[in-house]
């Protein structure tokens, strides 16, 4: 992408891969990518934020292209992640950042949030719900049970590390497209991801963060409590988590607001990629939200 460059920064005892972009003295904005993508998920979203005069780093994740990818399923510990994310901020020379995940990425905010909320300007998360909360409806509700199957499937030891690899990662593409909207990703995007899954080690690092919960669970959050000024954006049609999950985590939030689309599924960013960019710029801009009712 034009006037994206991309750094590797020491945070948190590894190395991450950053595409950075904008100017350097401008507020920073921190986007953190889901699975199974690489900062490459924000192509979107990047040049809005640059335009506004943010300073943006786009960070591959641990495990992730072209990211350090440490060995053990601990190293996944989602403490772990979230501390990459603080490091992150720290090597920017800043004291706080306004905070972006999807997915995956937006477990890591609302888990940076939850312990380090004086790291964070405000923080957007889009189709992920709180952990505390995620982890409450796998374990309560039958359908969100039935659509996390994956979740448990994934932690049968190299099965899908050979499954998801074969046929020039058939599957991995397979699954992206059947739970977007036509249109989301385009064949060129799926060249792009191919690359990043097929970097050594990569996918069965990838395969450790949905491992990692199970046999090396996060200490409890300082407070579950969400006290920065937190936007929730949710497709509705997410195959994968129930809308009651965004409803549930706006509850934990202190100063909290929650935009629904009807007809977009979990991949929202590729689906409203000007929404969202609009949506994130716009809340950005906003005096502090008035204080939720705590749940």
């Amino acid at each position: 992408m034009d006037g994206v460059t991309c750094q590797r920064i020491a945070t948190n005892g590894i190395h991450l891969n950053v595409a950075q972009a904008g100017p350097a003295d401008g507020p920073l904005v921190l986007l953190l990518h889901g699975f199974p993508e690489f900062w490459y998920g924000w192509r979107h979203q990047i040049p809005a934020l640059v335009a506004a005069g943010y300073c943006v780093w786009a960070a591959d994740q641990r495990g992730f292209n072209l990211s350090d990818k440490p060995p053990r399923v601990q190293d996944y510990c989602l403490d772990q992640l979230a501390a990459d994310a603080a490091g992150l901020i720290a090597a920017a020379g800043r004291r706080r950042a306004l905070v972006v995940g999807h997915d995956w990425g937006g477990v890591v905010a609302w888990w940076l949030a939850a312990n380090h909320p004086e790291l964070v300007e405000r923080l957007v998360i889009i189709n992920v719900p709180h952990p505390l909360v995620m982890r409450r409806l796998i374990l309560t509700n039958p359908r969100q049970t039935l659509r996390s199957w994956y979740v448990f499937a994934l932690q049968v030891p190299w099965l899908f590390e050979w499954s998801l690899a074969r046929n020039d990662w058939r599957d991995l593409v397979r699954g992206l497209r059947n739970s977007s909207r036509p249109g989301a990703f385009t064949d060129a995007d799926f060249v792009e991801y191919r690359r990043a899954w097929s970097q050594p080690g990569a996918i069965l690092a990838m395969l450790n963060w949905y491992r990692a919960p199970f046999r090396a669970p996060p200490r409890p959050p300082r407070s579950k409590r969400i006290l920065p000024p937190t936007l929730i954006l949710w497709g509705k049609q997410d195959k994968f988590v129930l809308p009651v999950a965004a409803e549930r985590s706006l509850q934990l939030c202190d100063q909290g607001q929650l935009q629904f689309y009807e007809n977009a599924t979990h991949w929202l960013p590729h689906e409203e990629p000007a929404e969202v960019s609009r949506q994130i710029l716009n809340f950005a801009g906003q005096a502090a939200a008035p204080s939720m009712t705590r749940a």
